[in-house]
């Protein structure tokens, strides 16, 4: 099996202990992977604040870090296709996403890469004749990054990128599931010469890995995406070192219809956002809220392209829709559907496992009409699992696209102009797309509302939460100082 290492203040090493990474594809194991424990976590993180505060990394110019980050862009460009290859290993993502998104990750490191030094300061037009008063952004200081396996390149660099632009260093902890792209990740920022200890990267489980690195007194920052049961345990340890967070917690995000839309642009922007990646994205548009005079003609075509949907192995390029990443996400859905069914829903297509070797499950659409109970219209399937309801008005589509405890992303397909604007001053959601979805760009801010998180990713505004703010006063008058105890 291939053995992979955690990286280090500048060093590869096996790490405490090892675990095998399972492949999705068939469910056997295929690499060993470096479990980080408490002492790993504690190494990792006291490089990072000797990087921070003693190496060659504090004293840099902002524009000596942002040629460094370039190069990182670089070698990510040119290494994307072995970087994807491995990602569809590990995680069972297809070839055809993990390929096209990786690629695209360069750009992100090379928008921070513009953008560190031009993180700027303000002079204050104070109120005071004799004071010269101005703000200064400086690195907030560690940052421990907690990735998901899912999209890990892309996840990595929207935290990765704008934290070194910022002058920060960082330990990336990547999941315990499909870990290996983010590690061989490690390799690359090794090459683009990034001083020892500025990017540590390591994997392990929870309760011996990640709550000891969200916990550690020399942290300042947690940056997670995840779930908001981890995101939970991660706040309650940040209370011991009082980190700043910037968590990203997933969605359950509308995806609304209208009669006037374009069905067939609409039914490929359905079919893409919620079967791509198998189901396995933050922002699938997982909950279809159609007109009712439409619903019939468009599930008609969503049923007929999922059903041609090509499920295979991940490496194979004409495969559309993979496996699963872990055996416990079909355990989910079987019973996140079961559940559905139970409460009268009813599968539309799909909706069972996939019998072969792997972690399979087919596309599946349920319907959920009138059955505002359902759990599939709550709760996160992980999964390519559409869940249905129709309406009759806009005020009847905009409070159903509410009535959800998440607010990431959301969808509108309309040929009015005006009522789009009216939508998007509506959903509650950190992302509004209209007639299109899942476009990202570096330079357009990514996060949520309610349980779907706070901060952002991507775009300036995340550069600067990587930043604290000083406050610095000039006295510009030759004049002593009066004695304050003097009274005139």
């Amino acid at each position: 099996m291939r053995r992979f290492q955690s990286y280090i203040d500048g060093a590869f090493t096996d790490g405490d202990a090892r675990f095998e990474s399972l492949d999705p594809a068939t469910g056997q194991p295929w690499a060993e992977m470096p479990e980080a424990r408490e002492g790993d976590v504690d190494r990792a993180v006291r490089a990072a604040h000797r990087a921070l505060h003693e190496g060659p990394w504090a004293s840099l110019t902002p524009t000596a870090r942002g040629k460094l980050l370039y190069r990182l862009a670089d070698l990510v460009a040119e290494n994307a296709q072995a970087l994807a290859e491995l990602e569809t290993r590990d995680t069972g993502k297809i070839i055809r996403e993990t390929a096209a998104q990786i690629a695209y990750v360069a750009e992100y490191y090379r928008y921070y890469a513009g953008l560190a030094d031009k993180i700027e300061g303000a002079v204050l037009p104070i109120d005071k004749p004799d004071m010269e008063v101005w703000t200064r952004r400086e690195p907030i200081g560690v940052v421990a990054a907690i990735v998901p396996w899912n999209s890990q390149l892309f996840l990595s660099a929207v935290k990765i990128g704008p934290a070194l632009a910022a002058g920060c260093t960082l330990v990336v902890k990547a999941s315990e599931d499909g870990p290996a792209p983010l590690l061989e990740l490690a390799r690359l920022i090794h090459e683009a010469g990034f001083p020892a200890g500025v990017v540590n990267v390591i994997t392990g489980f929870g309760p011996t890995c990640g709550a000891v690195l969200s916990g550690h007194p020399l942290v300042a920052h947690v940056a997670f995406t995840g779930g908001p049961a981890t995101a939970r345990h991660i706040v309650r340890q940040s209370a011991e070192n009082l980190a700043s967070t910037s968590l990203e917690l997933g969605g359950k995000s509308p995806f609304l219809v209208f009669a006037d839309a374009d069905l067939e642009s609409a039914a490929n922007a359905q079919v893409a956002g919620i079967f791509a990646a198998s189901g396995q994205s933050c922002v699938a548009g997982s909950r279809l809220l159609v007109e009712r005079s439409v619903k019939d003609r468009f599930l008609a075509l969503l049923i007929e392209k999922a059903s041609a949907v090509a499920i295979g192995a991940p490496l194979d390029r004409a495969t559309e829709v993979g496996p699963l990443c872990t055996r416990r996400q079909i355990e989910n859905i079987d019973k996140l559907v079961a559940r559905s069914v139970a409460a009268g829903a009813k599968v539309l297509t799909g909706g069972a496992a996939v019998e072969r070797e792997g972690f399979f499950y087919p596309p599946t659409i349920i319907d959920c009409d009138g059955i505002p109970s359902a759990p599939a219209l709550q709760e996160e399937f992980f999964g390519p699992v559409l869940s249905v309801v129709s309406f009759e008005t806009e005020a009847e589509a905009l409070r159903l696209a509410n009535d959800t405890a998440f607010g990431l992303a959301s969808g509108v397909f309309t040929g009015s102009l005006t009522r789009a604007h009216r939508l998007i001053r509506g959903i509650h959601a950190g992302v509004v797309w209209v007639n299109t979805y899942r476009a990202v760009s570096p330079i357009a801010p990514f996060g949520g509302f309610k349980l779907s998180g706070h901060g952002r990713e991507g775009g300036l505004a995340a550069a600067l939460d990587y930043t604290r703010t000083k406050t610095v006063w000039l006295r510009t008058s030759d004049d002593p100082i009066p004695d304050p105890f003097v009274m005139r």
